[in-house]
């Protein structure tokens, strides 16, 4: 067995999320600070989540600050951004 340490900047991983919220994140460089929101509907909790961890993991990658609000009786998520 052949073991030696990588640079974890150089390994490719597969991002299923990218391709289910390829829309959100495309709609989330558009996002503009103090402007308009983005409304997206859902189906349960789970998709809420799911949503979240994609634009938490954007966050992290752009270095940008994207909040979300949840308005559970239309069932309807918000993401926005702050500075």
């Amino acid at each position: 067995m052949d073991i030696k340490f990588v640079d974890r900047n150089k390994i490719k991983r597969a991002k299923k999320r990218s391709s289910k919220f390829k829309p959100l994140l495309e709609a989330l460089d558009k996002l503009e600070v103090g402007g308009d929101a983005i409304e997206v509907d859902y189906e349960d909790e789970k998709n809420v989540n799911s949503m979240r961890t994609a634009v938490y993991q954007y966050n992290k990658e752009k270095g940008v600050k994207i909040k979300t609000g949840k308005d559970a009786e239309k069932k309807k998520i918000y993401f926005y951004r702050e500075e």
